[in-house]
């Protein structure tokens, strides 16, 4: 995969209006970006009590992509393996940035290691997570287990910690 540089927050105020732009489905689709999603994501995590991403994101990104014109089925829109790994990559590395400000927090997040858009193919060949299984639904990875959440925020030249691969608590962002 090709290495982007990621594209970084200028102000917490734009996080938060790309959240409230994605959940009013008024987000134009060219912004809902891989960074808009872990940004989203994070949001929804830190400032949004009344929604629990494992849970609610799945619904909220289909219903998001019809409004913009897209299609969710078992080749393209909502992907549910991918979704729930970038949740626990999320929150694990929130939860090593507690007490910094949200742009600074998302901003590190998206480049660190597990904010990296190739991130989950360290756990999943690339035919099993981009199948129509892994895409409509959670999927257990066949290269490595998904780390744990307190212990994502090592450097990904390390092998993955044993442990947690997560289908119920444990998730992610798409």
């Amino acid at each position: 995969m090709i290495e982007h540089a990621p594209r970084l927050w200028p102000h917490d105020a734009a996080i938060r209006d790309t959240g409230r732009r994605f959940l009013a489905r008024t987000l134009p689709k060219p912004e809902w970006t891989h960074e808009a999603h872990l940004s989203t994501c994070a949001w929804l995590i830190l400032e949004r009590p009344d929604i629990a991403p494992e849970r609610d994101l799945p619904d909220l990104v289909r219903r998001y992509n019809e409004n913009v014109g897209g299609v969710n089925d078992a080749t393209q829109g909502y992907h549910e393996t991918i979704t729930q790994v970038f949740i626990a990559a999320v929150r694990g590395h929130l939860a090593t940035t507690e007490g910094e400000g949200l742009s600074t927090r998302i901003n590190a997040l998206l480049q660190a290691p597990e904010g990296r858009r190739d991130w989950p193919l360290h756990f999943y060949s690339r035919e099993l997570l981009f199948s129509p299984e892994a895409r409509l639904g959670w999927v257990e990875p066949d290269l490595a287990p998904v780390p744990d959440i307190g212990t994502l925020s090592r450097s990904i030249d390390s092998p993955p910690q044993r442990g947690g691969a997560g289908g119920g608590g444990s998730a992610v962002c798409g």
